[in-house]
């Protein structure tokens, strides 16, 4: 099973989104770093990121991106093979 990052906020509809997704892939295992409760995890994501937005999500080292960008690939059927489905 791959490791999950997400970068999210309480209130954010594309993170809640984007769980959706990934639990509809069987990811049951998420490490969510709630931006709005940690200023300074934000700083870090953008840092890491080069994005203010979230959710930002990363598949073990790779960034890759947002919920739009995760649900592309999803639709480019690249995502399965990142989450070792």
């Amino acid at each position: 099973m791959p490791h999950i990052l997400m970068y999210s906020t309480g209130t954010c509809p594309y993170c809640i989104r984007a769980e959706q997704l990934l639990n509809s892939k069987g990811i049951t295992e998420i490490e969510k770093i709630r931006v709005d409760l940690a200023p300074e995890r934000r700083e870090e994501m953008m840092n890491r990121t080069g994005r203010r937005t979230v959710p930002q999500i990363y598949i073990d080292d790779r960034h890759v991106g947002g919920f739009d960008d995760l649900a592309a690939l999803d639709r480019a059927g690249e995502l399965d093979a990142l989450l070792g489905k």
